[in-house]
C-alpha cells in the first residue's frame, strides 16, 4: 500500500510549513508515501516556503501544483488528478499529524482491508490557548475536530470523516467521481457539503467508512473562528450548501431534508433546555443560533453567501 497526503493550501503561510514538517517527521518509510501541496492562488509565501521546504527535505518525494480554479474542491480534485499512491489522505494546510500516524495508518489498513474511506481523530488546538465557552461535544465539529472514542468503528448514519484527516481509496474515486465543484469553500465563502455528498456516494459502493481512533492530528484553530459571526456564516453556509445538494437529487430530496431541519429543531430545542438548567447558558444559546442561521440558509433563495 502506498499514500499520498494531499495538502490543500490558500494563504495560511502562517502554519503551511509546520504542517509539512510534521509530515516529514513523521516515522514511516519514506519510500512508501508521497507528499503534494496544492496551492489555491495564494498571494502570500506560501509558494517560496514550499520551495525551502523542498531543498530542506530532499528525502521526502514532494510536489507543488498551483491550481487557479478557485476553491478547496477545485484543489482537492486536481490533488486527486495528480496523486499516485493507492490510499488518499487528505490534511488541512493547519493540520498537524502525530509522529506515528501513517504507521497506525499502516497497521489499521492491514486489519481492516475492506476499508473504502478512514477519519481519524482530530483535535483542536486553539491558538489563544482559550478554549470556547460553547464547545461540547454538538458543536465539536464546528472546530472540524472529532473524538469518536479510542475503538475503531464504522461511521454510520449521519456521521462522515472530517476534512482535516480524512483518506479515501484512488480505486473508489474512479467508481464514484470527485468533490463537487458547486460545492465547498471559496476565498471567505463557507459553504460546505462537498464531504458529506462524496460519502454519501461512496457508501452507495461500500459501507465500510472506517473511524481509526489513533491516526491523530492536532488541527489549529484561530481565534477568529470562535466568534459568533463566524458560526453565523458557517451555518448559513451549511444550510445553502445543503440546499444545492438536496436540490441536485430532485425537490421531493430537498422537502425530505426541510422536514429533517424540523426535527433537528425539536432536538435543539431540548438541549437548549437541558443546558439552561445545568447553567450553561453559552452551549444553549448557539445550539439555537447556529440552527436558526442552517436554517435560514436552508430557505434561502440566494446560494452564495
Amino acid at each position: 500500500m502506498t499514500y499520498s497526503l494531499i495538502v490543500c493550501t490558500y494563504n495560511r503561510d502562517k502554519f503551511i510549513y509546520q504542517t509539512l514538517e510534521h509530515i516529514a517527521h513523521n516515522s514511516f518509510d519514506k519510500s512508501r508515501y508521497e507528499l503534494l501541496v496544492i496551492d489555491n492562488n495564494s498571494s502570500d509565501t506560501t509558494q517560496s516556503l514550499c520551495q525551502d521546504f523542498a531543498n530542506l527535505y530532499p528525502e521526502v518525494t514532494f510536489r507543488y501544483f498551483l491550481e487557479k480554479n478557485q476553491g478547496l474542491s477545485y484543489a482537492r480534485n486536481r490533488g486527486i488528478v495528480e496523486a499516485q499512491g493507492d490510499f488518499l489522505i487528505f490534511l488541512d494546510d493547519d493540520s498537524f499529524i502525530a509522529q506515528d500516524y501513517l504507521v497506525q495508518l499502516d497497521q489499521y489498513l492491514a486489519h481492516y482491508p475492506d476499508a473504502i474511506a478512514f477519519g481519524g481523530r482530530i483535535a483542536p488546538l486553539f491558538e489563544s490557548g482559550i478554549t470556547p465557552a460553547w464547545l461540547c461535544s454538538w458543536t465539536y465539529s464546528w472546530v472540524s475536530a472529532i473524538n469518536l472514542g479510542n475503538n475503531v468503528t464504522l461511521f454510520k448514519d449521519n456521521k462522515y470523516p472530517i476534512g482535516a484527516n480524512m483518506g479515501i481509496k484512488k480505486s473508489a474515486l474512479n467508481l464514484v467521481g470527485n468533490f463537487n465543484t458547486q460545492l465547498g469553500r471559496t476565498y471567505k465563502n463557507l459553504m460546505a457539503g462537498e464531504e458529506k455528498d462524496l460519502f454519501l456516494r461512496l457508501r452507495q459502493i461500500n459501507n465500510k467508512i472506517y473511524y481509526f481512533p489513533k491516526v491523530f492530528v492536532q488541527h489549529v484553530i484561530p481565534p477568529q473562528r470562535t466568534t459568533k459571526e463566524y458560526i453565523i456564516k458557517m451555518a448559513l453556509g451549511v444550510g445553502m450548501s445543503e440546499k444545492l445538494r438536496c436540490l441536485k437529487f430532485g425537490k421531493v430530496a430537498y422537502l425530505k431534508r426541510l422536514v429533517a431541519e424540523a426535527i433537528k429543531w425539536c432536538a435543539t430545542c431540548v438541549l437548549w433546555l437541558l443546558y439552561l438548567l445545568r447553567g450553561k447558558i453559552a452551549i444553549a444559546n448557539i445550539l439555537v443560533l447556529f440552527r436558526w442561521y442552517v436554517t435560514k440558509g436552508l430557505l434561502s433563495k440566494n446560494t452564495k453567501q
